[in-house]
């Protein structure tokens, strides 16, 4: 079953100070916890570890996070984890993956599995989308 959804990012929390985990880099690696809201299909919030090396000056670089959803796909409430990564050259993303954690799911979203997708509009709108599958 497909959800699909917006989302806005209510905060964005660097931890201070930045991670330096290896040789400087031309996109320092950084941390940050993000808080957003979700509404469509996908009702609730989520919070987020978000990893990411970037150049703000050209918005070329790529991050990886891993998300805890709390809210409802379908009117089905409960919580599960997802992870997605992308890299960004620009206004363009590539080398996408997107993931729900198996056994990850609470509440009547218990066992849900599957993958998904962001996306981001010309005007700035984040979407997402979750195929998803749970048990009978």
């Amino acid at each position: 079953m497909r959800a699909t959804g917006t989302f806005t990012v209510e905060a964005f929390t660097p931890i201070e100070p930045p991670l330096n985990a290896g040789p400087e880099t031309g996109t320092p690696v950084a941390v940050a916890t993000m808080e957003k809201r979700f509404a469509g299909d996908i009702t609730g919030r989520s919070t987020t570890l978000f990893t990411y090396a970037l150049d703000p000056a050209s918005n070329i670089g790529g991050y990886a996070a891993m998300e805890s959803f709390e809210g409802s796909l379908h009117h089905r409430w409960g919580t599960f984890n997802f992870t997605h990564s992308a890299t960004t050259a620009g206004e363009d993303r590539s080398a996408e993956s997107f993931a729900i954690i198996p056994s990850s799911g609470t509440g009547e979203l218990s066992g849900i599995s599957g993958d998904g997708g962001i996306a981001v509009d010309p005007d700035g709108t984040h979407r997402l989308w979750f195929d998803y599958h749970l048990p009978k």
